[in-house]
Formats: C-alpha cells, sequence, structure tokens
C-alpha cells in the first residue's frame, strides 16, 4: 500500500517542512485545493502555494475540492502532477469525460473523489475512464476528523470493481496506525496521512507506524 501525504494541518509552509516531506520514504505529497464553495474552507494563495509545490521531490497527488474543475487545470497542471483528482458529485455541473480526456493528453492521471454519503453507484459510468477512486472517509474540506468505520464496506466493493475496471483505490480521511491498517486489510492501494504525520515533528517516526 502506497502513502501519500497530506500537509493540510500543517502551521507553516517553509522550505524546511518541505525538506522534511521530501526526506521520507513517502510515495507521494497529497496536495488539496479547496475553493471556499464546493467546501466551506478555502486554501492559501494559489501563487503562493504553486511556488512552494514546485520544491517538491515526491510526485504529487493532487485532489480538488472546487466547482470550477477547469479553471484550477489551468493553475495546477504547471506542476505536472501524477494524479489529478475532482469530484463525481459535480457530475450535473461538469463534463467528466471531456475533463478526463483533457488531463490524459497532459499526461496527468485522474481520479475521482467520493464523498462519504454519496452512492457508489455515481462512479459507475466513469470507472473506465479514470485511474483512481477517492474514498473520502471523512466528509472533506477539513483535516483532523475521525475516520467513518462505513468506509470500509465501500473499498472492499471498489476494489472488486477496480479487478475489472482498473483503477488504483486511495483512502483519504483519519487515517492512523490503527485505520491503515484497516484500509489495507479491506484492500486500499493507498492511503493520504496528514495530521497524524504533520503535527509530529519526526515525519519518519509516524510514517514507520503505519501498516503499508
Amino acid at each position: 500500500m502506497k502513502l501519500s501525504i497530506s500537509y493540510l494541518s500543517m502551521e507553516k509552509r517553509t522550505d524546511e517542512e518541505m525538506n522534511k516531506l521530501n526526506q521520507t520514504n513517502a510515495d507521494y505529497i497529497h496536495v488539496d485545493i479547496m475553493d471556499g464553495r464546493f467546501v466551506k474552507n478555502q486554501t492559501e494563495d494559489d501563487d503562493q502555494q504553486i511556488a512552494w509545490l514546485r520544491e517538491a521531490q515526491k510526485p504529487l497527488d493532487i485532489h480538488f475540492m472546487v466547482k470550477n474543475v477547469n479553471k484550477y487545470i489551468d493553475l495546477y497542471e504547471c506542476l505536472k502532477p501524477e494524479y489529478i483528482t475532482f469530484h463525481v458529485e459535480l457530475d450535473k455541473q461538469i463534463n467528466i469525460p471531456k475533463i478526463c480526456e483533457r488531463l490524459h493528453q497532459a499526461g496527468i492521471k485522474v481520479g475521482l473523489a467520493i464523498k462519504p454519503n454519496t452512492a457508489l453507484g455515481k462512479l459507475n459510468p466513469y470507472l473506465d475512464m479514470v485511474d483512481l477512486v477517492l474514498v473520502m472517509s471523512v466528509e472533506p474540506g477539513k483535516g483532523g476528523q475521525t475516520f467513518l468505520p462505513q468506509s470500509i464496506a465501500r473499498i472492499k466493493r471498489l476494489k472488486m470493481l477496480a479487478s475489472t475496471h482498473h483503477f488504483v483505490v486511495e483512502v483519504d480521511g483519519g487515517i492512523h496506525n490503527i485505520t491503515s491498517l484497516q484500509c489495507k486489510q479491506a484492500g486500499a492501494d493507498m492511503i493520504v496521512v496528514g495530521s497524524y504525520i504533520t503535527n509530529h515533528d519526526d515525519y519518519q517516526h509516524q510514517i514507520d507506524s503505519l501498516t503499508l
């Protein structure tokens, strides 16, 4: 199971903190982008964030919690992320197949995120178009929440579908040393971990305590 570190809960975005992320053995850096519309919170100035992320030495795993997906692709594709993920709940407002095609043409893998209370069936029309499905195991928009137990059944179901449709199952929200094991046993391919790692001085020590 791969690890993507979310820095959403970090108090500071300094070169020193980026260096600490770069020195871990994590597989990805997870980037949460919020517009204050799709979720209540809003991320900091995009130009500042992009400048800081240019120092990342790990592949970027970007999660858009935004309504205007194309606008944010315009902003962030310059970072050449490995994944850009956006929400399936926007299916009535945006053209999901067209965005998938745009990202693939740019050499970026496509992820679709799904909120805890959204039926998994909403993903069905798009499973052959995406490279990753992000299971939100908390309500999106704020770090430090508690893992929702019903997420385990959703991970198991998606892992079954992945055997036919060939996508990565990623899980984000409330993940620590105990829930990481539960995610792995359920079949997750990748987990996103934030405050459990970044609220401590020794990032690698916290990573080593996870079941990956």
